[in-house]
């Protein structure tokens, strides 16, 4: 587990995410690539289908994390890239999401852009998480 602390400012409105998230001095940061949706052959899974996408993408993520020695409750900041235009599909994106991290509210920011880098690729996350050294 890591040294990691969620912060929320009172005076602020929420969603469902933390202000800001505070790292102890010690703790290993762990930056991890864009996770995409791409099966073990290098193809991207449910093309059209933004919530599967990120359930797959989500899926790698933990890999990713478990291969690092850390944990959904080690992800510190998140990233949540969707190729979309429609406030829709940012929305049901983010609800795969906040349904994944369950009770761990890791601040993040959820942005629609044009394109990503695969065919069909509708869904990029970007975490960052910290572990204690060892």
């Amino acid at each position: 587990m890591s040294n990691l602390r969620l912060v929320r400012v009172p005076s602020l409105a929420h969603a469902e995410y933390a202000d800001a998230s505070i790292v102890g001095a010690g703790s290993e940061v762990i930056l991890l690539a864009g996770v995409c949706q791409l099966d073990e052959d290098g193809v991207v899974v449910s093309p059209g289908d933004v919530a599967a996408q990120t359930r797959a993408a989500l899926e790698n993520m933990d890999a990713v994390l478990r291969r690092c020695g850390a944990a959904l409750e080690d992800v510190a900041f998140l990233r949540i890239l969707v190729a979309t235009d429609e406030p829709n599909d940012l929305g049901l994106a983010w609800t795969v999401v906040r349904e994944h991290f369950g009770r761990h509210e890791v601040p993040a920011t959820l942005q629609g852009v044009s394109v990503l880098g695969y065919p069909n690729q509708l869904v990029e996350i970007e975490p960052i998480a910290t572990r204690s050294p060892g």
